[in-house]
């Protein structure tokens, strides 16, 4: 299973790197495969697991922040391991054929 997620503090200003920092470290300290770009972290592991490094990760933007919001995205797919990064890979077979 692989989650794109993204966890924003909402009372905090526009000023939110900080609050969500915090939660990107939760999930690099989950020792899950991760991936953070500008707007989501993916995470890959099974569904208890994952689950619980996203709640993990709200949680610590919610010591930073009295309200959050959060977007979260899954591709639940058995027997699938690596996807994070064979799905990039695939579509950069593809991009190269022209």
């Amino acid at each position: 299973m692989i989650v794109a997620f993204s966890v924003t503090p909402l009372s905090v200003g526009d000023e939110v790197g900080e609050a969500v920092s915090e939660a990107v470290r939760v999930v690099r300290e989950s020792g899950l495969p991760n991936h953070t770009d500008a707007m989501f972290t993916s995470i890959e592991g099974d569904w208890d697991e994952v689950m619980a490094v996203v709640k993990n990760a709200v949680d610590a933007v919610r010591a930073k922040s009295a309200r959050v919001s959060m977007v979260l995205k899954a591709d639940i797919r058995e027997g699938v391991t690596d996807g994070l990064s064979s799905k990039v890979t695939e579509l950069e077979r593809h991009l190269a054929k022209g």
